[in-house]
């Protein structure tokens, strides 16, 4: 399928669609925000990114309340924490025209399949973001380190993908197209299931913290063996190398919160379901026991148990 894109709707403007939206915008893309909280200040102050590939601000943003007062754009991103996806079917039917297309930039497993609910298949593509990033104000971001995006068709093939690669070039993203996006999704579950996973369970702790004991050093590496088995035994060759290639890319990350630790510390809903129940899920209907997986998947729960009271 060949397509191409005039304007793009960011759906949920936190740290990530900030980012990546303004990157766009700033490269003289027609970007429109969906915001809450953020609107008014967007609307009055712009977009601030201190970010180590370059700062800048954008005087003028457009951002709106609602999805009918953006209508109908060519490519919509889907920015927001999984834990938002019921508003889904609100939200995008008042973004889509006949050629629409979709990219979920979230965490996990299962974002596609909500949205080709919503869309039908033949609309969906999914992002994987490699950054460090955090939300310090409404319309300011943080940028610390990377900044890559995995790009692929969810179901239908074309030229999409690389549109959208290309796009996020131009505008001085890191990008790539990847052909198996189920592949991509896994790999970043390498990282995101130990580091994200173990600085709630541990109550809310950073990188450094969890790198710094050489028994959740060793945990953190049993959890990343069991998901490249489960990825394996569906078909999707993950390399062991991913394991010292993950531990070793985030020790210079310093005390890195991630995005869960955030969420967690700060009282709101952890994406519990992608990150580590639909891979359970999937580990489980193809025969393979996570058992490292489900001890921290228990604590989870029960951390946060504790802290809702």
């Amino acid at each position: 399928m060949s397509w191409n894109f005039k304007s793009v709707a960011v759906v949920g403007s936190g740290a990530i669609g900030l980012y990546y939206g303004g990157r766009l915008a700033q490269a003289g893309e027609d970007v429109s925000f969906l915001a809450r909280s953020d609107v008014e200040a967007l609307n009055t102050q712009g977009l601030r990114v201190d970010s180590v590939h370059g700062n800048f601000h954008l005087p003028t943003v457009k951002a709106f309340r609602t999805a009918a007062e953006i209508g109908p754009v060519d490519l919509v991103l889907v920015s927001w924490k999984a834990t938002s996806n019921a508003h889904l079917a609100e939200v995008l039917p008042p973004l889509l025209h006949a050629g629409t297309q979709v990219l979920t930039l979230q965490n996990g497993l299962g974002n596609c399949e909500t949205i080709a609910e919503i869309t039908g298949p033949e609309r969906v593509l999914g992002g994987l973001c490699f950054v460090c990033i955090n939300r310090l104000a409404p319309g300011h971001v943080a940028h610390t380190a990377g900044g890559r995006v995995a790009i692929g068709e969810w179901r239908a093939g074309g030229e999409r993908a690389l549109e959208v690669f290309r796009r996020f070039k131009a505008a001085g993203i890191p990008a790539e197209a990847v052909p198996n996006l189920e592949k991509a999704q896994w790999e970043k579950l390498v990282w995101n299931v130990p580091f994200n996973g173990l600085s709630v369970a541990e109550g809310g702790v950073t990188t450094d913290v969890l790198l710094s004991s050489a028994e959740t050093e060793n945990r953190i590496r049993a959890l990343m063996v069991e998901v490249i088995s489960a990825a394996r035994a569906l078909g999707l060759p993950l390399e062991d190398s991913l394991i010292d290639f993950n531990i070793d890319r985030t020790r210079p990350m310093g005390p890195y919160r991630t995005s869960s630790m955030i969420d967690f510390t700060e009282g709101r809903e952890v994406e519990v379901g992608p990150i580590w129940e639909e891979p359970l899920r999937r580990a489980k209907a193809a025969g393979v026991p996570m058992p490292h997986l489900e001890r921290l998947l228990g604590e989870i729960r029960e951390k946060i148990k504790e802290r809702n009271g």
